[in-house]
């Protein structure tokens, strides 16, 4: 999962203000009456990306006269929530972590997926690329079995050191270090802030550092490095340990690739049918996102500022949601 996964909430303040002068600039405003009048409760995770896409759709919908609320919720834990109802719509779910969660929900009948954002999805681990001379043969995942040692600290030596994501994404890299033979021991910040923090920290002083890493992000563009290329995935290789190189174990493989979605309540057609269509048809591209958490990572920029920016300049594009 993934921001966009910077995966975390700064920045980010409910303006309905803003909002409303927004719409009131544009003259937007036109309720759609065949609506609830109750809030649509849209969910916010622990990335910027995530609190953009769901800023710019609720930002649309109330211009419409739709209410809208956001409610703080844990990637995974938001499933249990989408199903009862008590949440509403996540606007940014990830193949890469949570496809089969979305296959689940769906077959309950309890949870509809919405599809594509437009924006694809990759997570893995991720190198500065002045590691490779310390550990010859990267990208290839085999070269960390005889390397691992270069990307130890002090506390995790000889092992070397993962930066993984915060639990709540999770990704099976316990797993996959296991079933690989890797000597890495993983560390799980609270935050992704923490993770880019530990990044900028160990890149001005060429130290040791593997992290997760992911796309959309503005990480490429501000760090010269790359992604591990592990085993390709494979939904068996999650499943059964016959499949792939250790007859023995699960999760021998990388990380899926694929699409970022939209994932609703099943309720969500029948209460608010005008914007099931447009949270439906939202569309944004990996570059849009990127330079919009650019602006607000490592700009400074207020997020809603950002969203506003991108409303008032594309509105060809969503009031055809």
């Amino acid at each position: 999962m993934n921001s966009s996964h910077n995966r975390r909430p700064a920045h980010w303040s409910v303006a309905g203000g803003s909002t409303a002068l927004l719409a009131a600039m544009l003259g937007l405003a036109s309720p759609a009456s065949a609506e609830s009048t109750d809030p649509i409760k849209l969910t916010l995770n622990d990335w910027t990306g995530q609190h953009i896409s769901a800023t710019i759709m609720g930002k649309v919908l109330e211009s419409k006269g739709l209410s809208v609320e956001y409610v703080q919720a844990d990637y995974i834990a938001q499933f249990a929530g989408l199903a009862s109802g008590d949440l509403d719509v996540a606007m940014e779910i990830w193949d890469t972590t949570a496809k089969q969660l979305v296959a689940d929900g769906v077959a309950t009948g309890k949870i509809e997926d919405l599809g594509g954002t437009g924006m694809k999805a990759r997570e893995e681990w991720w190198y500065p690329s002045y590691m490779k001379e310390r550990c010859p043969g990267l990208p290839d995942w085999t070269a960390l079995k005889s390397c691992a040692e270069a990307f130890s600290t002090p506390e995790t030596a000889p092992k070397g050191r993962y930066v993984g994501g915060p639990v709540a994404w999770g990704g099976n890299d316990e797993e996959r270090i296991a079933a690989l033979g890797l000597d890495f021991e993983v560390v799980h910040p609270g935050t992704d802030s923490i993770i880019f923090a530990e990044l900028e920290s160990a890149y001005q002083r060429k130290a040791p550092i593997m992290i997760w890493g992911y796309e959309p992000h503005w990480l490429n563009a501000k760090y010269k490095g790359e992604f591990v290329e592990f085993p390709p995935y494979a939904p068996e290789c999650y499943t059964d340990p016959a499949w792939g190189i250790n007859p023995d174990a699960t999760y021998d493989c990388g990380k899926p690739t694929g699409m970022i979605r939209k994932v609703a309540w099943s309720g969500v057609k029948e209460q608010w049918p005008t914007a099931y269509d447009a949270i439906k048809n939202f569309q944004i591209s990996n570059a849009e996102m990127s330079e919009m958490v650019s602006r607000v990572d490592l700009k400074g920029e207020d997020l809603n500022t950002v969203v506003d920016g991108w409303i008032a300049a594309n509105s060809a594009v969503w009031q055809k949601w």
